[in-house]
């Protein structure tokens, strides 16, 4: 069992180096889609919705592991040749301040208008009523995450570590963004 992992990883860490953008997109697919299966059982659905985890899996690949991993490289490009505390706290801060207000309002419109099919009007109510919760919510988790991820993290796992957080993350906006609360039968 071990050397398949083993091989795994090294396959997985050959289409890092070799294809990041691809590696990276269909990491972050992949990993919405668990998130978006977890929040499904979390919230009472009995019948996997597949058309909903398509949708959050296409939302991974198409928009947050792109998204990522340009955000990082111009990271790296913003504060090229800079380390320590205070450079890891720029990053930080200014991730926070652009691209954590940013996705979050991004995933809200992406699931009230693409996935429930909402018109606009009810999305915008929504996004009204919830958004600033959940931005103070990203502004509490997320800056630790950010910390560890500039501080520790080597620029190729960055968007893969970011991913893995992220769906977890991903199960509460989910959950928080449905604007149907699902009673278990």
């Amino acid at each position: 069992m071990s050397s398949i992992v083993t091989d795994a990883w090294k396959g997985y860490l050959l289409q890092l180096q070799k294809h990041p953008l691809r590696t990276k997109a269909i990491t972050a697919g992949v990993l919405a889609g668990v998130s978006d299966s977890v929040a499904q059982k979390i919230s009472g659905i009995k019948k996997l919705q597949f058309r909903r985890l398509l949708l959050l899996m296409l939302y991974g690949f198409a928009y947050a592991g792109p998204f990522g991993h340009f955000l990082h490289k111009l990271m790296d490009r913003i504060f090229k040749g800079k380390k320590g505390n205070t450079t890891v706290a720029k990053k930080v801060l200014l991730e926070q301040l652009t691209s954590s207000p940013w996705n979050n309002l991004f995933f809200m419109m992406y699931y009230g208008l693409v996935v429930e099919g909402r018109p606009w009007s009810l999305v915008k109510t929504k996004v009204r009523k919830d958004y600033p919760t959940i931005q103070l919510t990203a502004w509490r988790f997320w800056p630790i995450v950010g910390w560890v991820n500039y501080q520790y993290m080597p620029l190729q796992f960055r968007v893969i570590f970011h991913s893995f957080v992220a769906s977890c993350w991903g199960i509460f906006l989910n959950l928080k963004a449905r604007s149907v609360v699902v009673k278990a039968a």
